[in-house]
């Protein structure tokens, strides 16, 4: 073989190498136009279902707009209350503070009083319980003496409703376990309960 033939040879298979390799690339492009294709009808789509939802939004803007001429003006009011809001707090602030100057002062009146009628009341205290200590022991003294001279009478009143002597034996005791008895004197009565 000559080298022509060689040469020749060698770009018949590089030519069938390059049209194999065209014929593969287009494949790969008509996928990727396919793909293409479906990717714009989708957006096309897309853009479709959104023009009546652009078309409300445009209705709801053009409704908007007498309603945002009037919000400046509700602005502006609205800066002249929160001026006038902010001047009634510093005023508020002011007589705040004035009302807790005057509660403190009433605050320290109020203790200097309640610790002189204290002191004043403490020494009262120890005049009367100076005076009360004697006339008490005494008194003490008198109604023990009188109750030693006054006879007591107990009655113990038993279960079964008969009257036994609070002196009696101790085959009384089981029976007057929960009784109760009876303190008589010349003065006064009372009840007492006796649980044994």
């Amino acid at each position: 073989m000559s080298p022509i033939q060689i040469a020749l040879l060698l770009l018949a298979v590089a030519g069938v190498w390059a049209v194999i390799e065209l014929a593969l690339t287009l494949r790969k492009t008509r996928n990727v136009v396919d793909s293409l294709d479906k990717t714009v009808s989708d957006l096309n789509n897309t853009i479709a279902e959104a023009q009546p939802v652009v078309a409300k939004l445009d209705g709801a803007v053009d409704e908007l707009t007498p309603a945002l001429a009037q919000v400046e003006p509700l602005l502006k009011s609205s800066k002249t209350a929160v001026d006038a809001l902010t001047s009634n707090l510093v005023e508020v602030e002011a007589v705040v503070r004035d009302i807790s100057e005057v509660t403190g002062s009433m605050a320290e009146a109020s203790n200097a009083v309640s610790s002189v009628t204290d002191s004043a009341a403490g020494a009262v205290q120890k005049l009367f319980n100076k005076v009360k200590v004697p006339a008490a022991d005494a008194e003490h003294k008198l109604s023990a003496a009188a109750e030693a001279e006054q006879p007591t009478e107990r009655v113990l009143i038993g279960e079964a409703g008969g009257d036994v002597a609070a002196g009696d034996d101790d085959a009384q005791k089981p029976a007057a376990k929960a009784a109760q008895y009876y303190t008589y004197t010349s003065a006064e009565t009372s009840e007492e309960s006796c649980d044994e």
